[in-house]
Order: C-alpha cells, then sequence, then structure tokens
C-alpha cells in the first residue's frame, strides 16, 4: 500500500466530514413516523439473525473488565 500525502489525508478526512453533514441533514429531515417504522422494522427482524452461544461469555467478560477497571480507578 502506497503512502498517501498529508494533502490527500486532509482530502479524504474533509470528504468524510462533508459526508456526516449531509447523513445528519438527511437524518433531520427524516420524518419521525419513518424513522419509528424502521426501528419496527430492525426489531421485528431479530428472528433472522441465529443465537449467539458466546454472547454471555462475552457480556461477563466486558463486565469482569469493567469492575476491574472501576476497582483500579477507586483504588
Amino acid at each position: 500500500m502506497d503512502a498517501i500525502t498529508p494533502e490527500e489525508a486532509r482530502a479524504y478526512f474533509r470528504r468524510w466530514q462533508l459526508l456526516r453533514e449531509e447523513e445528519a441533514r438527511q437524518l433531520a429531515r427524516t420524518p419521525m413516523e419513518t424513522k419509528l417504522r424502521q426501528l419496527a422494522a430492525l426489531m421485528a427482524s431479530r428472528h433472522l439473525f441465529g443465537v449467539e452461544p458466546d454472547r454471555e461469555a462475552g457480556v461477563e467478560a466486558v463486565r469482569e473488565r469493567w469492575a476491574r477497571l472501576r476497582q483500579a480507578v477507586s483504588g
């Protein structure tokens, strides 16, 4: 992979900033009814995804990490 110049990097980030701004404008223009229908469709489609057998173990690992962090910070 070739290195990019600082100007190319700035241009890249400018394009992403423009994209984020346009996405925010579109989201602001989207009627609440449409947003709620989209949310309902997402929630109704959860059965399409299989059960994750390792999910609970992953959740527990994250809880343990947060507990260790809280312990380290609070002393």
